[in-house]
């Protein structure tokens, strides 16, 4: 069994505040997803973010393939983080960690995933070919998103790590 792990820290110049009210609520994600994702959110999403939250998506990760994608919310700290799981999707297991810390001039977004790709030999091929690309490309995309949301005129380096675990 192979496990990834994907690690993303970013900084932005705004108030933890700020970052948890645009960061924690759910209808957001389309903002920070690329429109080629086909990323739409089903339900869930009308409530401020809870433990126990389950999410519905629909997404299109490849062109001609689309699948519903459900999380659940399982851990809330109100301003510092979150954690959505998946329950049924395209991931065999996706554990997404959340945090939001104060530093000198801002916040410093941290983003710590687990997951693994079905299908063995198959899904570890598939990951090397395409889904490590097509997830650096989305948060590559959230970077420049977020810096255009909250006026980044110099922004600092990104750290974007993959692993296996």
């Amino acid at each position: 069994m192979r496990l990834y792990q994907l690690y993303s820290k970013q900084a932005l110049p705004i108030s933890q505040k700020e970052a948890w009210d645009f960061l924690s609520n759910p209808a957001n994600l389309k903002t920070i997803t690329p429109a080629r994702m086909g990323f739409n959110i089903l339900s869930g999403s009308e409530r401020k973010m809870f433990p126990g939250q389950i999410i519905q998506y629909k997404v299109s990760p490849f062109i001609g393939y689309s699948t519903k994608w459900v999380t659940e919310i399982t851990h809330v700290k109100e301003g510092e983080y979150f954690v959505d799981e998946q329950r049924f999707g395209p991931y065999q297991l996706w554990h997404h960690k959340h945090f939001i810390k104060v530093i000198p001039g801002g916040i410093e977004m941290e983003d710590i995933i687990d997951y693994k790709i079905p299908f063995g030999i198959i899904g570890q091929l598939a990951h090397s070919i395409l889904i490590k690309k097509q997830l650096s490309e989305i948060f590559s995309y959230r970077e420049k998103v977020l810096h255009q949301l909250f006026g980044v005129l110099n922004p600092q380096s990104k750290v974007l790590q993959f692993k296996s675990i």
